[in-house]
């Protein structure tokens, strides 16, 4: 086996205010284009989104935060294990989104709650076989025009939340253009459409480690990204 096992269980699983901590990443790549007349060369942002067997919407990899491991790191791992992918990951978050697990979608309590810190990695290799591949199939999306969503990501991804992400990473990706050493800018949290009640980043008292914000790999761990500041 080329790859190593999905980690399984929730044994190690973080959690802050009764809520469970979930880390995922919006994978990209920038493709050059020629887009007007004038030769203009401009960049297509391409998207990789997953989907599950059964259903027409899509996601982006996401899962729980383990108790071994930095926010980064897990972040890196539900991309590799859900997508097969690898890449630059920003060290920064592109914000933190709460929200309800999908079996508890519809409970009117704080059952189910989570807390998922969203980050943007820049794709460097895809894998031919991946951990989860049986279950997660890979998607690239695209968008037309340089300065619009990519349509397709925008119009079948399955969660709200995922979509506010989607448009904060792809404000950010504006903003900075192509150079990757500028990081993300720094956002607040949103509230998912049913707002679970107050909305704070992760702070130490809650957790053993630094505020993810503050966090740095003491090494590159290769076989899953590389944090770039």
């Amino acid at each position: 086996m080329s790859f190593l096992p999905a980690r399984k269980g929730r044994h190690r699983q973080r959690y802050q205010d009764h809520l469970r901590l979930v880390a995922g990443c919006i994978p990209y790549r920038l493709q050059k284009d020629v887009e007007d007349r004038n030769s203009s060369v401009t960049s297509r942002i391409n998207v990789l989104m997953i989907s599950t067997p059964n259903r027409d919407d899509l996601v982006f990899p996401k899962g729980g935060w383990e108790n071994d491991e930095t926010v980064h790191e897990a972040a890196c791992r539900e991309a590799l294990e859900e997508a097969g992918v690898k890449g630059i990951l920003d060290e920064d978050p592109l914000g933190v989104w709460e929200f309800r697990s999908k079996s508890r979608q519809n409970c009117c309590n704080m059952e189910g709650g989570c807390r998922g810190y969203m980050f943007a990695l820049e794709v460097t290799e895809e894998l031919d076989s991946w951990a989860e591949q049986t279950s997660y199939k890979r998607k690239w999306v695209s968008n037309k025009k340089p300065k619009l969503f990519p349509e397709e990501a925008y119009k079948f991804c399955r969660y709200d939340w995922m979509r506010d992400a989607l448009q904060v990473f792809l404000s950010a990706i504006e903003e900075r253009g192509s150079r990757r050493a500028e990081k993300l800018v720094e956002l607040p949290m949103f509230p998912a459409a049913d707002s679970m009640a107050e909305h704070q980043m992760l702070t130490s008292a809650g957790c053993s480690e630094k505020p993810p914000t503050v966090q740095h790999l003491e090494e590159s761990f290769t076989n899953k990204c590389i944090v770039q500041g």
